[in-house]
């Protein structure tokens, strides 16, 4: 008879003892949070990219020092890179197999299509493998993961700024000004960004969850630069050919670089009319699989 009034007084002390400790918890006391799915497929949530500011500025910067941690020469690889390709290709496609350039010298005229590529190739290769390299920190914190590709993209400005640098002073060494269509150039280093977004969050969703991707990335590189008019001048695709031709998002990017810098040639206005759908439709189809895929990571990785 006296066990029942003790029971309750017994397991009162167990739970105070518990929760002093820290193994029990009175959610009773506890605030209510009430956490909803979204509703849809969200493609970016703006508010939460604005919430995670400076999470994205620490790992941009993250991405430019790690890059050139304990190299001699530092950012001057990001010049190195584009005008030893120039000098390359110019000996052999513009010296030896004469290729055209449409009246412009060979040098400059394969420099200006240079530095967009390797941008272009350096943000795709780095986003690609950039899930797979944030494991460690995907499987432990909670941020928006679009984030991790996207960072590649912004971190390679600084090595497009400084290969351009090196650009305005060949176009005062072979006395090339441009013209008011320069105003045209941010809306197309913008293009060139969405297209290497795109690709880049694809193939980052894609090697997450395959990693043979990564083994075909360099042959994709390679097959789509010589397929982009780097070398050799658009003009030089038979008239029937070239909207199929343009179906390379970077073939009018490529060519509206050099027509609003170089100023010899009209302004490939289908081209990159041409470009811009078909970067905005890589973008959204990259951002579509990305986010579709994105709560896997931290399984698959």
């Amino acid at each position: 008879m006296h066990g029942s009034p003790e029971s309750p007084g017994r397991a009162e002390l167990c739970r105070v003892f518990l929760a002093r400790q820290g193994a029990f918890i009175d959610m009773s006391t506890q605030p209510f949070i009430h956490i909803k799915p979204k509703k849809g497929l969200q493609l970016i949530d703006f508010r939460e990219l604005v919430h995670y500011r400076d999470l994205f500025a620490f790992l941009v910067i993250r991405d430019i020092k790690v890059k050139y941690k304990q190299t001699v020469l530092g950012g001057l690889w990001a010049v190195i890179q584009p005008f030893f390709l120039m000098v390359v290709f110019t000996l052999f496609f513009g010296k030896l197999a004469k290729i055209p350039s449409d009246g412009i010298p060979y040098p400059i005229f394969n420099y200006t299509a240079m530095i967009a590529w390797t941008y272009f190739a350096g943000a795709i290769n780095t986003s690609s493998n950039s899930i797979v390299g944030s494991g460690s920190l995907i499987s432990k914190v909670y941020f928006p993961r679009v984030i991790i590709p996207l960072t590649s993209e912004l971190a390679g400005l600084l090595d497009f700024s400084l290969a351009f640098i090196v650009l305005l002073g060949m176009m005062l060494y072979y006395h090339i000004y441009p013209t008011l269509l320069v105003l045209v150039l941010p809306g197309l280093v913008i293009l060139m960004m969405l297209t290497a977004s795109g690709v880049g969050m694809l193939l980052a969703a894609l090697n997450a969850k395959y990693r043979d991707i990564r083994y075909t990335i360099p042959f994709l590189v390679q097959f789509w630069m010589f397929a982009t008019p780097i070398v050799y001048p658009a003009s030089m695709i038979p008239e029937r050919y070239r909207m199929i031709y343009a179906l390379n998002p970077m073939t009018g990017i490529i060519e509206g670089f050099r027509a609003v810098l170089l100023g010899r040639a009209a302004f490939p206005t289908e081209m990159v009319l041409i470009s811009i759908v078909l970067s905005l439709g890589l973008f959204i189809l990259g951002l579509t699989y990305f986010k579709q895929v994105e709560r896997y990571f931290a399984d698959v990785i």
